[in-house]
């Protein structure tokens, strides 16, 4: 490998560090007293420390280092990870049947990071926060203001970017991990028989003596490996082998140490769980320390708002949201967005959670259904796209399906545990998410159903339009077509209300494919229908946004030359009503309308000026 390969590997390892790894980075703060706390009927006994530094370990070989970062993350889409890209290779050679059972699954994993990311910033600010404990007990009252002040600063600065900003973060992620290290070591010498936890007995016999505890004690040691999604959603931006190294070089091993560190720390001073990370550190070092942390969780929110941008533009892009304002922050990084509506949702529901559970230990009941949940679904679609599009032996996958889900569902059901004190939360928040996805999907094909079922056929009426020709007033017209193969109503509404026509028309449709990004070369298809007519199809990838204006420029470059300013643009704005149905689906299309009354209209979604737009109402029953 070059030099200049090696930096530039060395350069992007250091960002993955800085974006990838804040979620599950900072799960020292709050794992280990969650687990020794008390809830569970543990005392800070050996035997009980031993059996959670295992489990934590074994946990972070077996679902990290193997299960995704090994065996999911081979599972790509043009570079692109994630849940909904995961649900997208599964489903590409299965039958009809199997691919919707695909879908439902990839949409409840995306529901699920839509609980999970309302607790993330919450419980992660918090928990830095709460080292004011250890400094000045007097100040625990300031615990809650402060982290609403600290996430009101966070979500302010969205919509300028956080390109200046994140340049901070790597080298600031850095100084956690090493940090992390450098306590631990400190104090895993003061007691080195602390890494007899490394060996997996202990698990086991954790599991042989506390018997019934220790599985409901799992809810607790999932919150080490909380963020792993993460490693797969973000493979697109920083490419696998950086988030590889990263993880093996650096965020692996200062984990290790800082758990194994405060196992240590809390068999000399069992006192010590009331905090146990920040009672590692000396007192001199405890504001440093603070500050830190502070910012180490500040990042690990960005990471997961970032997360929730990506996953919405997708979802919007896949059809499953309905469009909405989406705002890039930089001209190098498409990847930076700003959706104001997510941002704001998320920010008020992260405000209501801080303000309602009042303290990181009441939160962390919260956390892990929605993590394990997501890790079932990615277990089950990851061995589905090993076995039909990899086409790996089906024994064999179906071996690494037994395995992963021997894990996955023991830490699921454990978190059911948590359902009362805190687990409806994210539970409650996936329902919803899912409800309006299922909603936005079903209703929209069943009014594009509607509309088009009695719709006349494109090329018998473009023939008989050139054959007996209504009144032809100069310029372009362009219809926005949904479908290639059925008349706009713009169209049929214009003709029959003004009775003339363009001199030239362009029936334009923009479809999204199953890529994150779509080649210029293949962006546009352009297809003269007759004399007067064109179609032309533009091709964009789910992470990229229409732009009639660059569609424009394509068509230009292949011979049909328009411009922006000299063109109208025909649309249909559907007034819908819901006609006669069974209750359920009479709820289900009265919040179809919600959606569509909100969605971002068509001008604005494709960037066209307003003052060339003409909209034509037609009324739909649904």
């Amino acid at each position: 490998m070059s030099t200049d390969n090696k930096q530039s590997l060395s350069a992007i390892t250091l960002a993955a560090i800085g974006v990838v790894y804040g979620d599950i980075g900072t799960s020292p703060l709050y794992t280990l007293r969650e687990c020794l706390s008390g809830q569970f009927g543990f005392g800070v006994e050996r035997d009980a420390v031993f059996g959670f530094l295992s489990l934590i370990f074994w946990l972070l070989i077996f679902v990290v280092s193997i299960k995704y970062l090994t065996f999911v993350m081979r599972a790509d889409n043009a570079g692109e990870g994630g849940i909904l890209t995961l649900m997208s290779l599964a489903g590409r050679n299965t039958s009809a049947r199997t691919t919707s059972m695909l879908v439902i699954m990839g949409l409840i994993g995306g529901s699920f990071f839509y609980g999970e990311v309302v607790i993330t910033p919450a419980i992660s600010v918090m928990s830095a926060i709460e080292g004011l404990e250890i400094i000045a007990p007097q100040l625990d009252t300031w615990i809650v203001p402060l982290s609403i002040i600290v996430l009101t600063l966070l979500f302010l600065i969205q919509k300028h970017g956080t390109g200046m900003v994140g340049k901070l973060f790597a080298p600031i992620m850095l100084l956690w991990f090493l940090t992390l290290a450098v306590l631990g070591v400190r104090s895993i010498i003061g007691n080195p028989e602390v890494l007899q936890a490394l060996n997996p007995y202990w698990a086991v016999h954790f599991f042989l003596e506390f018997k019934t505890l220790s599985f409901i004690a799992l809810g607790a040691v999932v919150l080490s490996i909380t963020g792993v999604e993460a490693l797969y959603a973000d493979m697109g931006h920083f490419g696998k082998l950086p988030i590889r190294l990263a993880w093996f070089s650096v965020v692996l091993p200062s984990l290790v140490l800082n758990y194994f560190g405060q196992g240590a720390l809390l068999l000399k001073h069992p006192e010590a769980i009331k905090n146990p990370f920040f009672l590692l550190a000396p007192d001199w070092a405890l504001i440093p320390l603070l500050i830190l942390a502070a910012l180490a969780t500040v990042i690990a929110s960005q990471a997961v708002i970032s997360g929730v941008f990506s996953l919405t533009r997708q979802a919007v892009r896949l059809g499953y949201l309905s469009p909405m304002r989406i705002i890039h922050t930089s001209e190098m990084e498409s990847g930076q967005i700003y959706i104001p509506f997510v941002n704001w949702m998320l920010y008020f529901a992260v405000v209501i959670v801080i303000v309602s559970f009042e303290h990181s230990s009441n939160l962390a009941a919260a956390y892990g259904i929605a993590v394990t949940g997501t890790m079932v679904l990615t277990s089950i679609l990851s061995t589905t796209v090993a076995r039909k599009n990899w086409h790996w032996n089906k024994y064999f996958v179906f071996l690494i399906l037994v395995a992963f889900l021997c894990v996955d569902v023991p830490l699921f059901t454990a978190n059911l545990d948590k359902l009362i004190s805190g687990g409806w939360l994210p539970l409650t928040l996936g329902l919803v998410m899912f409800t309006i996805m299922t909603t936005w999907k079903s209703e929209r094909f069943r009014l594009l159903r509607r509309m088009h079922e009695h719709g006349n056929s494109l090329e018998a009426m473009i023939a008989s339009l050139e054959k007996s020709p209504p009144v032809r007033v100069p310029g372009t017209a362009v219809y926005m077509s949904r479908a290639l193969n059925v008349i706009p109503f713009a169209l049929l509404h214009n003709l029959k209300h003004n009775k003339v026509l363009h001199e030239r028309v362009i029936l334009l449709t923009l479809r999204t494919e199953d890529a994150p990004y779509v080649h210029n070369v293949r962006r546009v298809q352009i297809e003269q229908l007759s004399p007067t007519f064109w179609r032309v199809v533009a091709s964009y990838g789910w992470r990229e946004t229409p732009n009639v204006e660059e569609v424009f420029h394509r068509c230009g470059l292949e011979g049909l030359s328009c411009r922006m300013m000299e063109t109208s643009f025909f649309m249909s704005h559907e007034s819908l009503i819901v006609g006669k149905r069974p209750w359920y689906l009479r709820l289900r299309g009265k919040l179809y309308l919600l959606l569509q009354r909100n969605a971002l209209r068509a001008p604005d979604q494709f960037e066209i000026p307003p003052n060339r737009v003409i909209e034509l109402g037609t009324q739909v029953e649904i």
